[in-house]
């Protein structure tokens, strides 16, 4: 994502801890920062993406923390997928700061984000969101509005509730079809011609030697990991209890999950 900022000519400053991240960016022309609030005291538009609401909530607003920086009028755009609730207290913190802030998770995997083809869920207010989608635009190919901050959030935790079910049938299908004695590419082609068809199916296939260019093609390296889709998994269960509702199935796929991850 930030690759495709230095290739539309933007300057980027980063900030992650993994020093190997930054190196790579560093010589696509990025300048890096030693700290968060570094990065909140030179730019006007800031891109966070952090694994979870915990890692959101400390990037923002620990002491070198974005928010002691961050200069009145700046815009932050989060893409990471957390509990919404934490998006909407982050958007009100900002707002007490004279600050604009938008959630914007993002779907689309690896490949989405190296070819610029993300979908972006966008939560923020309506005048924000057009000064956000102008620099989502260069990361992805759909920047959706999806309401006030905090909505962007509600819209990933039901794609990815979608996608955990999906994901874990097809793996489950063409585990069966092989096992059966059926070619998985031929399976491939009856299922994406059929009423099975999904984007795991057709534009992620989990099983290997199907299509070229996605993880199960590379041993599931680079790919969505299986701890990232236990904690949206995991995020939409507390959400639907929240709302008074609860659904077996999701709690049977993140047991799943949670079996292939250990």
């Amino acid at each position: 994502m930030a690759t495709n900022l230095l290739k539309n000519g933007k300057n980027v400053i980063v900030f992650d801890l993994n020093k190997g991240s930054v190196d790579h960016l560093k010589g696509f022309g990025a300048s890096s920062a030693e700290s968060p609030a570094e990065v909140a005291s030179q730019a006007k538009t800031l891109i966070t993406m952090l694994p979870s609401s915990p890692h959101v909530q400390k990037v923002y607003m620990q002491d070198s923390g974005i928010f002691s920086q961050v200069g009145v009028g700046s815009l932050l755009i989060d893409c990471s997928t957390i509990d919404p609730e934490v998006a909407r207290d982050v958007a009100r913190i900002s707002r007490e700061k004279g600050v604009r802030f938008v959630d914007a998770p993002v779907s689309g995997g690896t490949i989405g984000a190296q070819n610029a083809t993300l979908t972006f869920m966008v939560g923020a207010l309506a005048k924000d969101f057009e000064e956000a989608s102008q620099v989502l635009q260069l990361m992805g190919k759909n920047v959706l509005h999806c309401g006030e901050p905090g909505n962007g959030q509600v819209a990933k935790l039901c794609n990815n509730l979608i996608l955990g079910i999906t994901m874990a049938g097809v793996s489950e299908a063409f585990n069966l079809g092989k096992r059966m004695g059926m070619d998985p590419k031929v399976l491939a082609d009856v299922v994406n011609c059929s009423s099975g068809r999904s984007w795991s199916s057709d534009t992620y296939n989990p099983c290997p030697g199907v299509m070229e260019g996605v993880p199960s093609a590379r041993e599931y390296s680079g790919g969505f990991a299986c701890d990232l889709m236990i904690k949206d998994l995991s995020l939409a269960t507390s959400a639907g209890l929240k709302c008074g509702g609860w659904d077996p199935v999701v709690k049977f796929v993140t047991i799943s999950a949670s079996d292939l991850s250990t």
